[in-house]
């Protein structure tokens, strides 16, 4: 229930400290940008060089955001209308992508084509690696949908492929663009996989800027076109949202979706589910066991596995606690109350998502000598770049879980005295918690994974299970990478199934 009244100043300030938090890395670009004067920067900008990055980002960002909405879309309906068994496994199997590095997977894809890279490597890994971001969102819709409209469509004589375009992707178009936006901005935002293919896109010039050291004004000024883009992204998808939503016949509780298996529709989700998880998830395990007989040229102790093992997810931990905490308030306020001030709030948070993971290490490293000085390097500094990153996908799940919820529990809270901060911990939360543990798992998930933040800005002597890949992968030691990749996949199916176990939770509500 979306309420006209003003938000609650207790609920307000905390999501304006939130959205201002995601905004560090704009202040320290802006600050960066015109450093060298307003004429370098508009000089910059219209440079041939700037325009042919600007294509190429974009042309890769519409095909990866295409083919995984259209992958997603596809994969929803196979979980949810295909009738296909055991649902439960592929769920997991066609979510476990998320938890494949897109540089793991790029150098999986190398190692075994070498000459894929280019745009089209780039391409198929990217679309691989994202398309659990539609995917998730719309087996949600699909399965809270009423199944009315299906059935007074199949009485009408719509065939089953009729019905799909005409009802069910209807229904879940809310979904698919908010999954979209999040693939548009995690492939604008991606280094890995770029840097891997060796295709020439915004994230990898602007790595090179800032390694480099001697052009730093060129990357924050190639990084605000790249803000810029993800502004027009965002804006866009928020008015593909605010148009759509679906209709549902009649009041009440839905009825519960009653799915006839049909041979044909079998054939197909079987045919497709194999090639996708084929793709997406056995060719970087095969490739991982097939590197494990290989001769390493480093031994690799395996005490210092369990070390990355551990850090990885002593990060992940503390990322995601503190990521959740800080876009709850985001995600009470948008799904509960409207105005342009929500939306602002809400747009915020995006805008850092597709930004380069080194652009935001930077931009800490920047707040940290002005406002927490010491934290260089340490702990505390990586989880907050990480939360900064990783603030959309934890406002995205709680949203659309808290959209889902009755209000009228909360309404009774605060009648009896509850201010609106106490009524999102002690009400909202549990209610919505379904949505809370998916935004804890992918949190989880995404930060012990991440890899250009936490290669500036961990602690010293700290390996994670990324840059310890990153490192051996980055000589072509792929044996070495082997017990690392191995670990990271393995263990990251954790988070993977926990997300999985919330949207059966959330059916069961």
């Amino acid at each position: 229930m979306i309420s006209t009244r003003r938000v609650p100043k207790s609920l307000l300030a905390p999501a304006l400290l939130a959205a201002a938090f995601s905004l560090v890395p704009i202040w320290y670009l802006v600050d960066s940008a015109i450093g060298s004067g307003l004429k370098f920067a508009v000089d910059e900008i219209f440079q041939t060089s700037t325009l042919r990055l600007v294509i190429r980002s974009l042309v890769l960002t519409a095909c990866v955001t295409i083919a995984a909405s259209v992958i997603g879309t596809i994969a929803g309906w196979v979980l949810v209308l295909s009738g296909i068994r055991p649902r439960s496994l592929l769920v997991v199997l066609l979510s476990l992508s998320l938890a494949i590095p897109s540089y793991l997977s790029a150098f999986s894809w190398i190692s075994w084509f070498p000459w894929m890279s280019g745009f089209w490597g780039a391409f198929i890994v990217l679309t691989l690696v994202s398309y659990p971001f539609v995917m998730l969102p719309v087996v949600a819709s699909m399965r809270s949908a009423d199944p009315m409209q299906e059935e007074v469509a199949r009485s009408l004589g719509r065939s089953d492929i009729g019905i799909f375009f005409a009802i069910s992707i209807g229904q879940a178009r809310t979904a698919i663009t908010s999954g979209s936006l999040l693939v548009a901005l995690y492939v604008l935002s991606d280094f890995g996989a770029v840097a891997a293919m060796r295709y020439e896109a915004f994230t990898w010039v602007i790595y090179g800027a800032y390694r480099a050291g001697f052009n730093p004004a060129r990357a924050a000024v190639l990084s605000l076109v790249l803000v810029a883009i993800a502004l027009i992204v965002t804006f866009s998808e928020s008015k593909v949202r605010g148009r759509s939503g679906a209709q549902r016949i009649g009041s009440g509780v839905s009825r519960l979706r009653v799915v006839k298996p049909k041979k044909r529709s079998q054939i197909f989700a079987w045919i497709f589910s194999a090639v996708i998880v084929s793709g997406g998830v056995g060719l970087p395990l095969v490739s991982v066991i097939a590197w494990m007989f290989r001769d390493s040229q480093t031994k690799v102790d395996f005490s210092s596995v369990v070390t990355a093992i551990v850090s990885s997810f002593q990060i992940g931990t503390f990322t995601a606690i503190a990521t959740v905490l800080i876009a709850l308030p985001i995600a009470i306020a948008a799904a509960r109350y409207s105005g342009l001030l929500v939306r602002s709030i809400e747009r915020a948070t995006f805008v850092s998502h597709a930004l380069p993971g080194i652009v935001i290490a930077i931009s800490m490293v920047f707040f940290g000598l002005r406002a927490v000085q010491g934290w260089y390097q340490e702990l505390p500094l990586l989880v907050l770049a990480q939360t900064v990153i990783f603030i959309p996908l934890a406002v995205a799940s709680m949203r659309s879980s808290i959209e889902r919820s009755t209000a009228g529990v909360e309404e009774v809270a605060r009648s009896l005295g509850a201010n609106p901060l106490a009524t999102a911990i002690r009400v909202t939360m549990p209610i919505a918690m379904s949505g809370v543990l998916a935004a804890v798992a992918l949190t989880l998930l995404s930060s012990v994974k991440e890899l250009p933040a936490t290669l500036l800005l961990r602690p010293t002597g700290t390996e994670t299970l990324a840059t310890s890949i990153w490192k051996y992968s980055t000589v072509s030691d792929y044996a070495a990478v082997a017990p690392f990749g191995a670990a990271l996949i393995l263990l990251s199916a954790v988070p993977v199934a926990m997300m999985t176990a919330t949207m059966n939770v959330a059916r069961a509500d």
